[in-house]
């Protein structure tokens, strides 16, 4: 009895550890068309179960990583499968041929969502460092908030001076994205704009890459095209030393992290809806039935909202 009791002890006490070193990404699809996230790891990290997966509209999916874990997630779009099996995507695919993008990263232009996460819990395994890039640029909205309130001590400051926050690019950038910048997808009907590249990646010049004698944060500046992504999404980054406004750090507490595609009402009109140029929608209207419990309005509603005023106002002025 005793050999018994101490190894449901044992068997008590690995799966409260596994609990401990967890975190959970609540990645969410609340756009009118549906969205297959990509999730590729760091040099050197144990990838999740998963790499790839569809989600239709009002889809929701917890994917679990390891506490330390540090990786990017992005939305691809207009996927499918050619005739001869392989699956591809007009936006932000990962080269893999298959669902499952399987240590493979996205082909720009992407919105990507990056993460370093610190381990531990209870808010003792240092911070957690996050943030929404456009530097490879953008193919749809995205969103990012923890999990769990921040704790009452707060958490070290980002550069941005702030914890916790929610980030991300709520706007839908490609019905304003330069001409010069736009990816268009062609079908019989219409053509329209599935992406927007970075200035980098369409003129491929040291001063837009920083790179060769613009490689440091001293040398390279933000640019006209830049200006374009910051201005609409503030809380992004829009080049590649961006860092004093858009990277955010939280307490590694393991409550995990919400990543939201189309956070924004204004992203699902039929304008911003990748695929109406070719491929049929799924739904068309938004019907949202995920995880009420991370995903509560009355939590991120009010900094969506916030964040889509600031982007107008910024867009204006520039």
């Amino acid at each position: 009895m005793g050999a018994l009791l101490h190894f449901l002890s044992l068997l008590l006490f690995l799966s409260l550890l596994q609990g401990a070193q967890a975190a959970t990404f609540t990645i969410s699809n609340r756009c009118g068309y549906t969205v297959w996230p990509g999730i590729l790891s760091n040099a050197g990290v144990a990838p999740p179960s998963t790499t790839g997966f569809a989600l239709s509209p009002g889809q929701t999916l917890a994917v679990s990583v390891a506490a330390a874990w540090s990786g990017r997630i992005w939305g691809r779009t207009l996927c499918g499968q050619d005739s001869s099996g392989k699956f591809t995507c007009a936006t932000g695919d990962c080269g893999s041929g298959a669902v499952e993008c399987s240590g493979r990263g996205a082909a720009p232009p992407a919105t990507l969502a990056e993460f370093t996460l610190a381990g531990g819990s209870g808010g003792g395994g240092g911070d957690d460092f996050y943030d929404v890039s456009l530097v490879d640029g953008y193919n749809l909205p995205m969103l990012v908030a923890p999990s769990t309130p921040p704790p009452a001590s707060g958490g070290a400051a980002s550069n941005n001076g702030s914890s916790c926050q929610v980030t991300g690019c709520v706007m839908d950038l490609n019905k304003s994205c330069p001409a010069e910048l736009q990816v268009v997808a062609a079908s019989a009907a219409r053509r329209a704009v599935a992406a927007c590249k970075s200035a980098c990646e369409a003129f491929g010049t040291a001063e837009y890459c920083c790179s060769g004698a613009h490689g440091s944060p001293a040398t390279c500046a933000a640019t006209a095209y830049s200006r374009f992504f910051k201005g609409a999404c503030p809380r992004a980054y829009s080049y590649a030393y961006d860092d004093a406004t858009s990277t955010f750090t939280c307490a590694a507490a393991g409550g995990g992290y919400d990543v939201v595609f189309c956070p924004g009402m204004s992203s699902l009109k039929s304008g911003g809806n990748p695929e109406a140029v070719g491929l049929p929608p799924t739904y068309s209207t938004m019907a949202f039935t995920g995880n009420a419990e991370s995903l509560t309005m009355s939590r991120n509603s009010l900094v969506i909202l916030l964040m889509i005023i600031s982007s107008v106002i910024s867009t204006l002025s520039w």
